[in-house]
């Protein structure tokens, strides 16, 4: 049960996340407040919170800085870990969170990445990559 739950927050931060960014976001988040909070009070500083989230994930994604990104996705999976352990009546409604629209694409790239050419398409046909010579080929030390 306990693999569940953590895999269910996953999926429901990944989903929160890529729907902060979607034009979908202004008719979801009162959705979502209300799902996740438990009287009126609640819903209304959840409701900031997701602002105030979704106002640093677009800016964080405009800077680049995917690592901000990450740990807003952390902060939101840890939060909805919480909420179901303490409630487990929100695994039905966290499951029936909408579906981010069709085309919104959220990719968060980590690790020692200097530089380098990423490529995500659900199909590539006939395409061909080049690359830039390796300024030390065909140097010879003296």
């Amino acid at each position: 049960m306990q693999a569940e739950l953590i895999a269910l927050a996953a999926s429901g931060a990944t989903t929160l996340v890529t729907l902060m960014i979607s034009d979908a976001w202004g008719q979801t988040k009162e959705r979502i407040a209300h799902m996740l909070g438990r009287d009126e009070d609640e819903k209304d500083d959840l409701l900031q919170e997701l602002e105030l989230s979704r106002a640093t994930l677009l800016l964080a994604l405009e800077r680049g800085d995917g690592g901000q990104a990450a740990t807003i996705e952390a902060k939101w999976r840890s939060r909805l870990l919480h909420l179901l352990r303490s409630d487990p009546s929100l695994t039905d409604k966290l499951r029936s969170l909408p579906a981010p629209p069709a085309g919104t694409v959220y990719n968060h790239i980590s690790g020692r990445v200097r530089s380098g050419l990423v490529i995500q398409a659900g199909r590539i046909e006939g395409s061909t990559f080049h690359t830039p010579p390796d300024a030390s080929a065909g140097r010879t030390e003296a």
